[in-house]
């Protein structure tokens, strides 16, 4: 026998075998299926529905009645205590009586403070020391304004002479009618006129104001 015929017949039977074995399986399957059916069909037909209905509950019996208990007395009722509320006291109202004024007492004037004593009255006036205030002037005291102007006049003066002799304010009481020569008159009277002091009662120097005598501005010639 050649390789080739051996080798189809190995083949051949191998689709033996698996033919064989398909067929047996499926009578096993078939076998195995149609018992089931029957016994479970035959089960089925042993097996009896029965309805059970369920019996209502018996009726519920009314309880027995009681016996004759004893009466007794319901127990006192004693009624909740009064709530006593705080109620505040009326204000109190207490009126004050002021006092009685007392009739105004009439307002203390003071006295009068006495007057101050009188300074000491003065004795002896203040003395020019040069004599005639009017000799204290000449031609060269004329202002060059005024000459320029022709300007002429009368001047008087009032001065504050101090303790110490000394011309401290001039005042013109009459003028000339040129403010140059007025200026010049209290300029020269301040530089050149000394005086003696006045004196008061206890003999010591004191303030005085004097009067000059009138003081002529002319031109000459």
């Amino acid at each position: 026998m050649s390789y080739a015929q051996r080798k189809e017949l190995s083949g051949n039977r191998t689709v033996s075998i698996a033919m064989t074995i398909a067929v047996v399986g499926s009578l096993m399957y078939a076998i195995v299926t149609g018992l089931a059916y029957n016994v479970i069909k035959k089960t089925a037909e042993q097996l009896k529905v029965i309805d059970v209905e369920q019996q209502p509950p018996p009726p519920e019996q009314p309880p027995p009645p009681p016996k004759d208990m004893p009466k007794v007395p319901p127990p006192p009722v004693t009624p909740p205590p009064l709530v006593q509320m705080n109620t505040p006291a009326p204000p109190t109202i207490t009126t004050v009586v002021a006092p009685p004024i007392p009739p105004m007492a009439p307002p203390v004037i003071a006295p009068p403070a006495p007057p101050a004593p009188p300074p000491p009255r003065k004795t002896v006036s203040a003395q020019s020391a040069r004599g005639d205030l009017r000799s204290l002037f000449s031609g060269d005291d004329y202002p060059a304004s005024a000459q320029a102007a022709g300007a002429e006049g009368t001047a008087r003066a009032t001065l504050s002479i101090s303790p110490s002799g000394q011309v401290v304010g001039c005042n013109i009481t009459q003028s000339t009618g040129n403010s140059a020569l007025d200026s010049a008159t209290c300029n020269i009277l301040r530089r050149r006129a000394k005086f003696t002091p006045a004196r008061d009662s206890n003999g010591n120097a004191t303030s005085d104001t004097i009067e000059t005598p009138p003081i002529r501005w002319q031109l000459e010639g």
